[in-house]
């Protein structure tokens, strides 16, 4: 038997294609028989050019076999399309395929790493190396029934831990051989899909222990038997029928095809974009100063605006998200104290403005305009100082129940005062005081700071950390 349109591999090697070599593909054929009875259905989704689906049909029987691939180069598939009887020309992974609908997956994938915007590359689940054999085994996988034979051609150097776990887990009669051209150094694994559960352990092991050997190196294929010496793998009926086998996204020519029917992309065009030249309305009413701001924020207005004065700005309103954080203190009946944070959603009008007026001292600076802490600000203007790093670590903060009442009403917010006494700004204390909260950091003694507050009837509030830096407590002098 001769391949219908011979040629040699290695001049496809491109793209990733490597078609199977003639010696190779008519020796991996002996090892396939027909079913004794029914209609068989058998799918490469890598075909190339189908050279290789087309020979295995006519090995089977051409009248009783449907052949099915996927192709994703154009001209190949084209080709493809003359000796088979369906051929998607489409990437793998943007078909729907039924499962379980196929008694042969022919399985020549492409080769080589993942790339991040490879469509397979979010779909692919396992933790080694991500390859494209790998992916495009895990996608065909489903598509061939239990009891279906699968003839899966990789270099052997793609045969690490996690492929041959899968493997080995899911096919039976395990064979794998050597391509007779080594040029790709390619193996041609033959195996039964079955449950896992029909599968013995300890063949599992031992085929297992075999293909990890030639994917490391270790061990060296035998090049695959002029004859086949072993019981033929019997491709088996189709035993369902086969409901979906299309592409999702449009072929190329079918979207010409849409174009030309809708004559054009946009054929009401004019309805939906023809009020754009229309002249705006004026509002009911005039606008505030309020209104003025939001459209402002919003982007609404942009570009060269002049006042009265004379004064020229390039301006730019945009909005961002930003999230205000608040602290809520519980106390339950027995005293414990509950700290809570609350992260809260708020939105940020921000404009700026390009100073382009000729007589300004700022001339050529930018202006910022935001409803945020900062308010308005030349982009120029240095940025704030980092916040300091705690000096010590201040353990279970707990506040006394006087002091939790003022936060419930809104009249204290402890935070502040919290982080002055954790970079060690002591608040109102004298020079021996802070004398000796500084020599406390050093050796471990019980640090102390007093703040001037205006909560109510309070002035003062007391912040003490233990020395073994447990705990830190908020009281009031009263608390003590």
């Amino acid at each position: 038997m001769a391949l219908m349109f011979p040629r040699l591999a290695r001049n496809f090697a491109r793209n990733g294609y490597y078609p199977t070599d003639e010696v190779t593909l008519e020796r991996a054929l002996q090892a396939l028989i027909p079913a004794p009875s029914g209609r068989m259905r058998i799918c490469d989704p890598c075909a190339g050019e189908g050279v290789a689906l087309a020979e295995a049909a006519h090995v089977l029987g051409r009248d009783q076999v449907q052949a099915f691939a996927v192709e994703y180069d154009r001209e190949r598939a084209d080709h493809a399309r003359g000796i088979l009887d369906r051929v998607l020309h489409s990437d793998l992974f943007d078909t729907l395929i039924s499962r379980q609908s196929f008694g042969l997956l022919w399985l020549n994938p492409p080769y080589g790493d993942l790339v991040a915007d490879h469509s397979g590359a979010s779909q692919y689940q396992g933790s080694g190396r991500r390859r494209l054999e790998k992916a495009f085994y895990q996608r065909c996988l489903p598509l061939l029934q239990y009891g279906g034979v699968m003839v899966l051609i990789v270099p052997h150097y793609v045969l690490d831990d996690e492929l041959t776990g899968w493997l080995s887990n899911h096919f039976t009669a395990l064979r794998v051989y050597g391509a007779a051209d080594p040029t790709f150094k390619q193996v041609v694994i033959f195996g039964i899909r079955v449950r896992r559960q029909d599968l013995a352990r300890a063949d599992v092991s031992q085929v297992r222990s075999h293909l990890q050997a030639i994917g490391a190196g270790l061990d060296q294929a035998e090049e695959i038997p002029a004859s086949w010496p072993w019981e033929p793998y019997a491709v088996l009926p189709a035993t369902n029928e086969l409901e979906h086998f299309y592409r999702v996204t449009l072929e190329p020519e079918q979207f010409a095809g849409e174009i030309q029917r809708l004559r054009g992309l946009w054929p009401d065009f004019s309805l939906h974009f023809g009020q754009t030249g229309l002249q705006p309305r004026p509002p009911v009413r005039e606008l505030s100063r309020w209104h003025l701001a939001l459209a402002l924020a919003a982007g609404a207005i942009s570009g060269v605006v002049r006042s009265r004065s004379g004064r020229t700005l390039v301006v730019k309103g945009d909005t961002y998200k930003d999230k205000v954080r608040k602290t809520e203190f519980t106390e339950d009946e027995d005293g414990n104290v509950t700290e809570v944070r609350i992260l809260t959603d708020r939105f940020i009008p921000i404009i700026r403005a390009w100073e382009m007026t000729p007589s300004s001292a700022n001339h050529g600076c930018v202006l910022t305009i935001s409803s945020s802490a900062a308010t308005t600000e030349v982009a120029d203007t240095p940025r704030p100082e980092p916040e300091p790093e705690p000096l010590f670590f201040p353990g279970q903060i707990v506040m006394t129940a006087a002091i939790s009442h003022l936060v419930e009403i809104g009249q204290l917010n402890p935070t502040t005062y919290l982080k002055r006494h954790l970079v060690g700004d002591w608040g109102n204390l004298c020079d021996e005081d802070w004398n000796t909260n500084q020599r406390a950091l050093k050796h471990g003694d019980r640090l102390f700071s007093s703040y001037d507050v205006d909560a109510g009837d309070e002035s003062r509030i007391w912040i003490i950390t233990e020395a073994d830096r447990s705990s830190t407590t908020l009281l009031l002098p009263s608390d003590y």
